[in-house]
């Protein structure tokens, strides 16, 4: 799969660094909400490791509220233009809204990352297939009404999967996630992340967004700051599950044990 001008190699596991530009994000709200602390923030990640960006501009948090997309585009955009101007790597976005997805690819961003899964903004499918980049669609509804939850997970990421190709997105475009911690409580987060493995049915690559999340608080009963370890543990069930991405706030860490999972499964 190619993402802006790199080729990533769908049996390997990448590290996605996130970058929030928001006052109220659940874990580093307010902390990289300038131009000058986000660009440090992104140096940082990408001398750990990082092999793509992950930029977003509206929390995602339980309870947030929505931002414009006008409101979007100013946090956003400084910092992508900035990025290219200073780095070569990989940019994507955080994004549900088709106005703010068509003005930072026009920008440069390189991947639109959609935890609504093109089901937010019905005009968001036909901007990614128009503008031909590759996206990550994120398992994610307004109800939690499961009758078979993991079943029920699936058959939502295909009909995700199948909009998006009806849609004109090529499907080696495709990245899916099945939204550790959107409509689904500890129990089904953990089993989502057991089962895995089972998501490669659907033919696309997976990522996987665990990174300090109320899962792991919830489990091992830790504050946001000090769920570092179970985000590990997630990780290296992705490896061996075969996800192609994790999505983190910690690249550094991230990275030696995924090279250390990788050399015991594979000698590499």
């Amino acid at each position: 799969m190619i993402i802006g001008k790199k080729e990533f190699d769908i049996n390997k596991t990448y590290v996605m660094g996130i970058l929030n530009v928001t006052p109220d994000s659940f874990s580093d709200g307010g902390k990289f909400n300038t131009p000058d602390a986000a660009l440090f923030q992104c140096e940082k990640m990408i001398s750990e490791g990082a092999d793509i960006l992950d930029i977003g501009g509206e929390s995602s948090r339980p309870g947030y509220e929505r931002v414009s997309e006008e409101e979007q585009l100013s946090r956003i955009l400084p910092v992508l233009e900035e990025i290219r101007k200073r780095f070569d790597i990989p940019v994507s976005v955080d994004t549900t809204r088709a106005k703010v997805a068509e003005c930072v690819i026009d920008a440069g961003c390189d991947l639109i990352n959609d935890i609504w899964g093109l089901q937010d903004d019905p005009e968001m499918a036909s901007v990614i297939a128009g503008k031909n980049v590759p996206c990550v669609l994120m398992h994610n509804r307004r109800d939690t009404d499961y009758r078979d939850f993991f079943e029920d997970l699936k058959d939502d990421l295909q009909r995700i999967r199948d909009h998006a190709i009806a849609s004109g997105i090529e499907k080696d475009r495709i990245i899916l996630d099945p939204g550790i911690g959107f409509a689904k409580n500890r129990e089904q987060n953990l089993e989502a992340i057991k089962r895995l493995g089972e998501l490669k049915t659907l033919g696309c690559p997976v990522l996987l967004g665990t990174s300090r999340k109320s899962v792991i608080g919830q489990t091992l009963d830790l504050p946001v700051e000090e769920r570092l370890e179970g985000t590990l543990a997630t990780t290296v069930f992705a490896v061996i599950h075969g996800c192609m991405f994790v999505r983190v706030h910690d690249v550094g860490e991230n990275r030696r044990v995924i090279r250390m999972t990788e050399a015991i499964l594979y000698g590499r």
